[in-house]
């Protein structure tokens, strides 16, 4: 770095070229450099005094090639990058206020380069120090950036600076919460993030080739923003095939990001008539990015990953627009994937997805990959029926068999039974609550899918160790039980804290005399008070609000039992 420096000082446009170049291929990979402060700061002035000379302007993108590498220091971004600093960065990223923007317009030359590596620049920074964080947060970046989405449909745009505008969007509003109102409303963040993605689909379809109608898709297009409007173009215009390359997948899931922060945070229960409509309106395009197809399953699975997340932060009513009407959107080619006149593709989507995600997680990772896929399926089961019905189809299907416990098996109710009982709570609270959202919250209903035991942590936390159902949903009243008779046949002997059928066990006290069952009840309640004293378990009984207390003595167990003989008697009278 000393020689670099030397050399910067003193040497000539030829010098300092072929010496940025060898301390690019020694340190380009490195994500720090083991030199002295002093050196770094003698560097980065260095660097500073040629990007603000225009006489040295074609070395200008190897210089911030050099400072991308000194912005990856964590350690020292704040000494090294004071705020008139980055004002000169924002400048060579061209990202200005609008009036300068207008002044400077047609004098500035636009090096794509330049540009992209400021970009590149300003996000490491933002990303590694707090205090530019907030320095960006107050001066033209979030305004330059803004004004620049407008010019997103310029196809002379690069790509890349698009990807990097959206990518420092995406870490100013996920880093600073301050400014989401400020994008949101003063420079309606939310409504440029739509059409960007919207003008994604839109330049994709236009650019796909002709195939027959049976490997389209219907577009929901035409019906954004018009709510039960008729559909009067013809079935060819309706018909679009999505195909995504990499960098448009890139790019979209940046933008996704940011739509992401600028939502979180919404009342989703006090919103207007135009707030509502723009939900609408961005659900119905996230239906047509999750019909989507990528040249890789990694890129698809990245899609559809950021697109789920989103969806977690979408009001209640928004949710219908993953439904689409036979009547105005076509057949689905899967008759599986039509429900009660809806084409379900979308809904089909996000199975598969969480059956992906039930398959490739880990006690570890189980909360980042499993969370937003439940989520998303949770809220919208409990928002529109025809979504819980479906869904239920697909993850409690009519009981055939009961002989295995719910918890052991593949199938989709098989392995989402096995992490209500998962280590990690978030996860177990997200599953029990959605599974008992797919049984409209009926207790009865969901021991019979999940057994007792399974779901004792639910019903301890709600209340509901009782029996009864739930509050939190607003269900029809229809009923939708359909015991098939394979299930019927075996349904008495079907032991419901378990869930599965069991044999009938010989009675272990069949040939006792009365005074040797009396002799075994007392010791039985004898062991259980000394492991309540000792502290190894605590009794509990079920209280008047449905939840468990514990027992100050054994006795107490025993008026509990009597009560419930009392309450068995009475219904049956």
């Amino acid at each position: 770095m000393d020689e670099l420096i030397k050399v910067v000082k003193t040497g000539n446009k030829n010098d300092i070229s072929v010496k940025i170049q060898q301390f690019l291929n020694q340190y380009g990979k490195l994500f720090t450099i083991d030199d002295t402060i002093q050196h770094k700061k003698q560097l980065t002035e260095c660097l500073f005094r040629l990007l603000r000379d225009p006489e040295y302007v074609e070395l200008h993108s190897h210089c911030l090639e050099v400072m991308r590498i000194l912005t990856r220091d964590k350690q020292h971004c704040g000494d090294l990058f004071s705020a008139d600093r980055i004002e000169t960065m924002l400048h060579l990223a061209m990202l200005v206020g609008e009036e300068e923007a207008f002044m400077t317009l047609q004098n500035t030359r636009f090096d794509t380069r330049v540009v992209v590596e400021a970009q590149m620049c300003l996000c490491n920074l933002i990303y590694n120090c707090s205090t530019i964080q907030k320095l960006c947060a107050n001066n033209s970046c979030i305004e330059g950036i803004m004004l620049r989405l407008r010019m997103h449909p310029d196809p002379q745009l690069p790509q890349d600076v698009k990807y990097y505008d959206m990518r420092m969007l995406f870490l100013i509003s996920a880093l600073c919460a301050e400014v989401r109102p400020r994008i949101r409303d003063d420079y309606h963040g939310l409504i440029y993030l739509m059409e960007t993605i919207d003008l994604i689909l839109k330049n994709n379809s236009e650019s796909q080739a002709q195939v027959p109608n049976k490997n389209k898709r219907r577009s929901k297009g035409s019906r954004r923003g018009k709510k039960g409007a008729p559909n009067d173009t013809t079935e060819d215009e309706c018909l679009v095939a999505y195909y995504l390359d990499n960098w448009e997948v890139d790019f979209a899931n940046e933008v996704l990001k940011s739509l992401f922060n600028l939502t979180i945070n919404i009342d989703k229960n006090h919103l207007d008539e135009i707030e509502e409509a723009h939900f609408l309106r961005l659900v119905s395009i996230l239906h047509d990015l999750l019909l989507c197809d990528t040249k890789s399953k990694d890129k698809k699975e990245d899609l559809q990953s950021h697109t789920v997340n989103l969806l977690t932060s979408m009001p209640a009513n928004s949710f219908e627009e993953l439904l689409s009407p036979i009547t105005e959107m076509g057949r689905p080619d899967n008759p599986d994937h039509e429900y009660d006149e809806m084409n379900m593709e979308v809904i089909a989507v996000l199975v598969q997805f969480l059956s992906k995600r039930l398959d490739n997680h880990t006690v570890q990772n189980s909360r980042e990959r499993l969370a937003p896929i439940l989520t998303c399926l949770s809220e919208a089961s409990r928002a529109n029926p025809t979504i819980r019905k479906y869904l239920r189809s697909k993850v409690l299907p009519p009981l055939k068999d009961a002989r295995e416990r719910p918890e052991e098996g593949t199938t989709l109710r098989n392995r989402l039974v096995r992490l209500m009982t998962s280590p990690h709570t978030e996860v177990k609270e997200l599953v029990a609550d959605f599974l008992f959202v797919l049984c409209k919250e009926n207790v009865c209903r969901l021991i019979k899918y999940t057994g007792y035991g399974n779901a004792a942590g639910l019903l301890a936390n709600r209340g509901l160790m009782l029996g009864g159902c739930g509050n939190s949903g607003n269900y029809s009243s229809e009923s939708e039980e359909s015991d098939t008779e394979e299930y019927a046949q075996m349904k008495d002997k079907i032991n419901p804290v378990t869930g599965c059928y069991e044999e009938p066990k010989p009675d272990p006290m069949a040939g006792m005399t009365t005074e040797q069952k009396e002799y075994e009840a007392i010791r039985l309640v004898e062991m259980i008070d000394k492991l309540a004293k000792t502290g190894v378990v605590k009794p509990c009984r079920v209280g008047d609000d449905g939840k468990p207390h514990p027992v100050e003595h054994i006795l107490e167990l025993q008026q509990m039992a009597a009560e419930c003989k009392r309450k068995d008697s009475k219904s049956d009278d």
